[in-house]
């Protein structure tokens, strides 16, 4: 079975965790949001509506949908569903999350796929660390990786090895110190593809020598301000080519992907999203993308 290189070829099957499995009740909440590092604490009850809201969007398009299970091993960040694997053509790949709190749900991962079937094709050991928002699949053919605070040396060469049979080009960017280690900055963090041509990005954090390569493949770079990038306006997910999902609020984002020819769904992330500083690509781990 062929499974996923790429970040915008019609989404078929995807992993969840639904916020009752992650978020628990108000009490649990109240009482970790501090230590998961949370804008502030979440409204469960709000969560729950708004992840209803997102799931209905996903269900119009996705073929099948696996959900992570409660488990007493993770916490809140699980609902997180892009970062402790990736995908490639031929299965999953078993990463190590760089925020301490969340390296458990490798191993938690890592039973799920055995479960359901699905193949792992490499899994990182030692001091690697890497998320999942740190990797891009730029064509089926090319992939980058962010280098920071959540992903380091010992983990792109590792995944170089991994990736070996399933790219032609395996790009390293060197990501900005930007706000430091304690704050969420992924590759995926400023730049969402979202067609062969297309994409969202944030160029004030993009090294440059990256951006100009995007744009000497062809891409149409659609920007996005700093106030709609605190608003996670740059995470949009992609259904199917300019079919894309993206936090409500964030009206120039939206309007210019309109513009560009998208069919744009919005959901209300007040809850799942900002406070956890994650976007609808956060929340889905996409399985299977095919045309």
């Amino acid at each position: 079975m062929f499974y996923n290189d790429s970040m915008y070829k019609p989404l078929k099957r995807v992993i969840l965790k639904h916020p009752k499995d992650a978020f628990i009740n108000q009490t649990h909440l109240d009482s970790q949001w501090k230590r998961y590092n949370h804008a502030s604490v979440i409204d469960y009850e709000e969560a729950l509506a708004e992840y209803e809201q997102f799931e209905a969007i996903l269900k119009k398009h996705v073929d099948q949908i696996d959900y992570l299970t409660q488990s007493d091993q993770v916490g809140l960040d699980s609902i997180y569903t892009h970062d402790p694997v990736k995908f490639t053509p031929h299965g999953a790949v078993i990463l190590n999350s760089g925020k301490k709190l969340r390296q458990p749900e490798s191993n938690v991962y890592k039973e799920f796929l055995k479960e359901k079937n699905i193949p792992i094709v490499g899994e990182l050991t030692g001091d690697a660390i890497c998320d999942g928002g740190d990797i891009v699949w730029i064509d089926d053919n090319t992939i980058a990786v962010g280098r920071g605070f959540r992903t380091n040396d010992s983990a792109i060469e590792q995944l170089r090895e991994i990736m070996k049979p399933f790219v032609n080009e395996f790009i390293v960017v060197q990501l900005p110190y930007d706000r430091g280690p304690e704050e969420c900055l992924h590759l995926m963090s400023f730049i969402s593809i979202v067609d062969k041509d297309l994409a969202v990005v944030y160029s004030p954090l993009m090294p440059v020598c990256f951006r100009q390569m995007l744009i000497e493949r062809g891409f149409e770079l659609i920007e996005v301000s700093a106030e709609e990038y605190e608003s996670l306006g740059g995470n949009v997910l992609a259904l199917a080519p300019r079919i894309c999902i993206l936090p409500k609020g964030n009206e120039e984002v939206k309007t210019n992907l309109k513009n560009a020819g998208a069919t744009v769904y919005e959901y209300k992330g007040d809850e799942i999203t900002y406070k956890g500083t994650g976007g609808p690509t956060c929340l889905t781990s996409p399985v299977i993308r095919a045309d």
